[in-house]
């Protein structure tokens, strides 16, 4: 099958956001345009997920996912606050073909076969954040990276499968948005444990990191964000759109944020891979 790229975006109040380890976010702009600007470029999936939904008990995107299913023809996943099979139905009737689950799985692993027994399988993705432990062992969060769960990460994914999860999104909180590549080490083992896909993210900060996450890590697909969101505002030419409601602008205004991460378009990133042997969508 040809490797996927998603682009995850973060979403807090209307406006998509990034940080680092899932901390400090900061405000990007507004999510729909960035959808735009990454099915044009040639996204295979998006990725939304409510950054706060856990936090405050709700899931908020509905009006999001609305408009965005209206404007972009790509399959869309959608996670955060869903807690039951309603709210996963909501969503969904939304305009998402994909929802994703993270902490009302470990808390009701039920709803891992229920939702997979009313929506199918291929619906179903568990998200899993990892962090790696002092003996070398992954552990589980919940709440956007925020609790701990002292579940092992490896015996939890290979059980998530076996409840019905038709995909596993791994989600590396010690690398994420650093830009310092891939947990490719967990995902490899778990891509090899379980037999549905595997989504890496976490610290894609140029394309080499991508190819080794396939090549080393197995990875079916990979979720992007700083090293797309950098460069779609620099290809903007300022913050899009209207901010002022919610959150941080002044990084970007700064643009501190660029420094770390290569001008790099999905196309550049397929093109990449497939002068590497990996087959993509181009």
């Amino acid at each position: 099958m040809a490797l996927r790229i998603i682009p995850r975006l973060d979403i807090k109040g209307p406006n998509l956001v990034k940080g680092i380890h899932f901390e400090g976010l900061r405000v990007l702009g507004k999510p729909q345009t960035f959808a735009r600007a990454y099915c044009d470029a040639g996204a295979d999936e998006l990725l939304y997920i409510d950054a706060v939904a856990s936090l405050y008990g709700r899931n908020n995107l509905l009006e999001t996912i609305e408009r965005t299913s209206s404007e972009v023809f790509i399959p869309l996943c959608v996670g955060g606050g869903l807690r039951s099979v309603d709210d996963l139905r909501a969503v969904l009737r939304a305009g998402a073909d994909k929802v994703a689950i993270n902490t009302a799985a470990v808390k009701n692993p039920d709803l891992i076969r229920e939702a997979a027994n009313v929506f199918g399988s291929s619906t179903v993705v568990v998200s899993i954040h990892v962090v790696e432990r002092p003996d070398g062992s992954f552990e589980a969060l919940t709440d956007y990276g925020r609790e701990k769960t002292g579940l092992d990460a490896f015996a939890w994914a290979t059980r998530a499968v076996e409840l019905g999860a038709g995909e596993l999104l791994i989600t590396s909180i010690d690398r994420e948005g650093t830009g310092k590549g891939f947990e490719c080490g967990f995902i490899r083992r778990v891509s090899e444990a379980v037999p549905v896909p595997v989504i890496a993210c976490g610290g894609a900060g140029k394309v080499e990191h991508v190819l080794k996450v396939i090549q080393e890590g197995r990875a079916d697909a990979v979720s992007l964000a700083s090293i797309l969101h950098y460069t779609t505002v620099q290809e903007l030419g300022t913050v899009a759109g209207d901010y002022e409601t919610e959150g941080n602008t002044e990084f970007l205004r700064s643009d501190r944020g660029f420094k770390s991460f290569p001008k790099v378009t999905i196309p550049d990133i397929k093109h990449f891979l497939a002068d590497h042997g990996v087959a993509c969508r181009i």
